[in-house]
């Protein structure tokens, strides 16, 4: 039976190469078969999700929070040393030089990624900005929240600090950071379904677990910006999770 590994879509192109090599050493080492999805949107994952076509999902932290406790999912796995942070940047040639510079009424670009709303928003407080106070953009990839905010159509965007980070030194020569957080705690999570049985998960989590600092594994795990590897998750450790997470919504 082949099971469908859905990877979220919030991370940057350059990077779904790598997760294909992911899914194929996986298969490899677990003896597992595995169909790689890589939804578009937001919307879409949601849609595969709710129509029970995801068998385990490489989530964001919100989604994840949503999808164990709402649809039975486990979390079984996570990145070692690569938290999920989040970067508010304006065009280099605009006003704001810091946070605080920024005033109600103000716009701002952002992707549907519901994490980076929430971190965003602790991270505006400072300049004493609620999500009423906010005029807010959607778009779908960061390359689009950077145009805007380059060609000064937004006073800000929001990115996950991956997505900034990979963005082209053109590019971000023509961004100014204003704030990146520095959480820790909060990461993307590997999730299997109610569908996925305990040997299966058992075998999925270990062949990823194992991967660091092998021959065949380590350049992959390089490849995708996880040069540390995976660790296993309790459900003790996924339930901590999502206290920050609650906490962020609060």
């Amino acid at each position: 039976m082949t099971l469908n590994l859905l990877i979220a879509p919030d991370f940057a192109p350059e990077r779904f190469a790598g997760w294909h090599l992911l899914n194929t050493l996986l298969q490899r080492k677990s003896g597992l078969a595995l169909h790689l999805l890589t939804p578009t949107s937001a919307a879409e994952q949601a849609q595969l999700v709710a129509d029970g076509k995801v068998d385990a999902v490489y989530a964001n932290p919100f989604d994840a929070a949503a999808m164990v406790r709402d649809a039975g999912f486990k979390a079984i796995a996570r990145p070692l040393g690569k938290s999920d942070e989040m970067v508010v940047a304006t065009g280099a040639n605009a006003a704001p030089n810091a946070i605080e510079d920024l005033q109600p009424g103000c716009k701002i670009a952002l992707t549907d990624n519901k994490d980076v709303k929430l971190i965003g928003l602790r991270l505006l407080e400072p300049a004493d900005l609620t999500e009423a106070d906010v005029q807010w953009h959607m778009v779908d990839t960061y390359q689009a929240a950077a145009r805007m905010a380059i060609k000064g159509e937004v006073d800000a965007s929001f990115f996950l600090a991956e997505a900034y980070h990979s963005l082209s030194k053109l590019t971000k020569s023509q961004l100014k950071p204003l704030i990146e957080s520095k959480l820790a705690d909060i990461t993307h999570v590997l999730l299997t379904s109610p569908k996925f049985g305990e040997p299966d998960m058992a075998r999925i989590r270990d062949a990823l677990v194992a991967l660091k600092g092998t021959a065949d594994g380590q350049p992959v795990l390089d490849e995708l910006g996880i040069s540390g590897g995976f660790e296993a998750m309790t459900e003790e450790d996924a339930e901590f999770m999502i206290d920050l997470m609650d906490t962020l919504l609060d």
